[in-house]
């Protein structure tokens, strides 16, 4: 992998410090390395520090530069640990919030464990994660918020429930702290992809469908009206613009990436 010089006077991050949370692998991964090529140095924060150690390494040959911490960003104390560590000695200029798990069922068949750990892991994480950041960045005068949302926060997902519940709060999160900081240059933003093509759709098909894996496969990339999933990258490009100057007239927006999921269907 090389990186591409592309319109170097366009979507530049030079100078810049971004911290990306579930950055081992899939779309997080792939962010980080979209903010790497535009000249950020990325944080990577992942549980696994072995896939985190490998990413950095994938970012580094290409010419970008990266770091590995292992944070279960869940866990507050383990966040204001890591966080609390970096912020002294680093200026952080743009946190993305990507670490995620799903959540299948239904409201009468989520137990409240698999609740709570939905919530724990895609909520609490954001709120952990943009408080241990948001003092950095008053402190330096800006700074921006990625939120990683989903289609799920506005459209009804069958047997979604504390999927669709958690992305529901991420957004609500996402339009409450835009406003609260616009007085502080502090922009944030959310994504809401439709299904994106992932080692995590591959191994929940290899898991709940043996055998028809090819065949659900195309069921689910035919539920968004262009045809297909969207790839890791198509997540990122939007991420980059969002993260940078150039889209320094936005705030307290939530993107659809969609397909044309929700409204074409």
């Amino acid at each position: 992998m090389h990186l591409s010089s592309g319109r170097s006077d366009k979507f530049r991050l030079d100078g810049r410090s971004a911290v990306v949370t579930g950055a081992a692998n899939g779309i997080g991964l792939s962010i980080a390395s979209e903010l790497a090529r535009a000249g950020a140095t990325v944080h990577l924060v992942d549980m696994d520090l072995a896939a985190a150690n490998k990413a950095v390494d994938q970012i580094t040959q290409a010419g970008g530069i990266a770091f590995a911490h292992v944070c279960d960003v869940a866990d507050q104390a383990d966040v204001d640990r890591v966080f609390g560590e970096f912020v002294k000695t680093n200026r952080i200029d743009i946190l993305v919030n990507n670490a995620g798990i799903a959540g299948i069922g239904r409201v009468d068949n989520t137990t409240s464990a698999d609740f709570d750990r939905v919530f724990q892991v895609n909520v609490k994480s954001v709120y952990h994660c943009t408080q241990a950041c948001i003092g950095s960045m008053i402190t330096a005068g800006g700074g921006v918020i990625l939120n990683m949302a989903s289609i799920a926060a506005t459209s009804g997902l069958a047997d979604r429930f504390s999927y669709s519940m958690s992305k529901g709060a991420v957004l609500a999160m996402t339009f409450s702290i835009a406003r609260d900081f616009l007085k502080q240059n502090i922009r944030c933003n959310a994504i809401s992809p439709a299904r994106v093509h992932t080692g995590f759709v591959d191994g929940y098909l290899a898991k709940n469908y043996p055998g028809k894996e090819a065949e659900m496969f195309e069921k689910l990339s035919a539920a968004q009206p262009i045809g297909r999933m969207a790839e890791p990258m198509e997540v990122a490009n939007l991420a980059l613009y969002l993260c940078s100057d150039e889209a320094s007239f936005l705030t307290g927006v939530d993107y659809p990436l969609d397909g044309g999921f929700v409204n074409l269907r």
